[in-house]
């Protein structure tokens, strides 16, 4: 069996479509409920063989009652804000929680693949390698990274670098991520307003290095970052904690002409002010190295942000889901 946890999420809901669509039910899903039920929906056409809310699921796993025996764990459960308040909070549910899942995976001999995140890296003054002596220099700007080097710092001080499959998504954006509120990609929350009003929003740049809408960003499509977790699925002996990006960082403006070109609209954009709270903690240039999943055999192309754009909007239309 599969257990996915953040199952009913943006990637993992994803990874499961993709999962059902390779003939593949055997699948558990942890997760716990938005309040407003929007993630409900990321399920609602999903086949899986239950359904374990995350603190049951830690009972469940203490006491070994699972309905079958587990072969992967695909650990995708987190809160993925970057601009949460309660440090203890961030460290208690994707730290913690992590380190209980991860040792239970590995005593049970089951494939562990959990997600890390592009927010380890900070400002990007270390660069953007994956090789362990840079995972361990990391300096995030926000709680949110410092859980997820945590992590990778845990996995690395542990031995288990070679035993288990970390993740560093960059900027993953694409169908499912609907119940995300503020933390829905930008094409997500531009989109009604370009159709609307034919004009976004993007930041203003605090920094003379970039102007306004140059900032730039290693954008990488939904479907492109489930395909890297069904390779890895499929290579057990790929281990190791690996960047998922494009490998090529593009500006917001770039990002902001797709959407326009894909729902057929010239292109209007206005600055706005960056929130105070935000500008110290804001990555002007994220670009992922991606020479270590390269190296690994991950020989597919990544799809273009033009293409990605334009294949999301077709989802956008009437919030369909992958």
């Amino acid at each position: 069996m599969i257990v996915v946890t953040g199952g009913a999420g943006f990637i993992g809901s994803c990874i499961i479509a993709k999962l059902n669509a390779l003939g593949r039910e055997d699948i558990i899903v942890v997760d716990h409920w938005d309040a407003e039920g929007l993630k409900k929906k990321n399920l609602a056409k999903k086949v899986y063989f239950k359904f374990y809310d995350k603190e049951e699921f830690l009972d469940v796993m203490s006491n070994n009652s699972f309905p079958g025996l587990v072969t992967n764990v695909i650990h995708m459960g987190a809160n993925s804000s970057t601009t949460g308040t309660d440090r203890e909070f961030y460290i208690k549910n994707n730290f913690e929680y992590s380190c209980r899942i991860a040792e239970w995976a590995v005593k049970k001999n089951a494939r562990f693949i959990y997600a890390s995140s592009a927010a380890t890296y900070g400002s990007g003054e270390n660069g953007y390698s994956d090789k362990i002596d840079n995972i361990r220099i990391c300096k995030p700007l926000n709680f949110y990274g410092e859980s997820k080097q945590m992590f990778d710092q845990w996995v690395l001080d542990r031995g288990l670098y070679s035993k288990v499959v970390g993740l560093k998504f960059f900027n993953v954006f694409g169908p499912n991520e609907y119940h995300k509120g503020d933390m829905r990609s930008v094409v997500a929350k531009s989109y009604e307003k370009v159709v609307t009003e034919g004009r976004m929003s993007l930041f203003k740049s605090y920094r003379p290095e970039y102007a306004h809408g140059e900032q730039k960003r290693d954008f990488v499509y939904v479907k492109d970052a489930v395909d890297v977790v069904i390779f890895l699925l499929n290579h057990p002996k790929v281990n190791g904690i690996f960047n998922l990006g494009t490998g090529r960082a593009r500006p917001w403006n770039v990002l902001a002409h797709a959407l326009f070109a894909a729902v057929g609209k010239p292109p209007q954009i206005d600055y706005i002010d960056m929130p105070e709270g935000l500008r110290e903690k804001y990555q002007y240039f994220t670009q992922a190295e991606m020479s270590g999943l390269r190296a690994a055999g991950y020989t597919k192309p990544f799809m273009s942000l033009e293409d990605a754009v334009k294949d999301y909007v077709r989802y956008l239309k009437d919030q369909s889901y992958f």
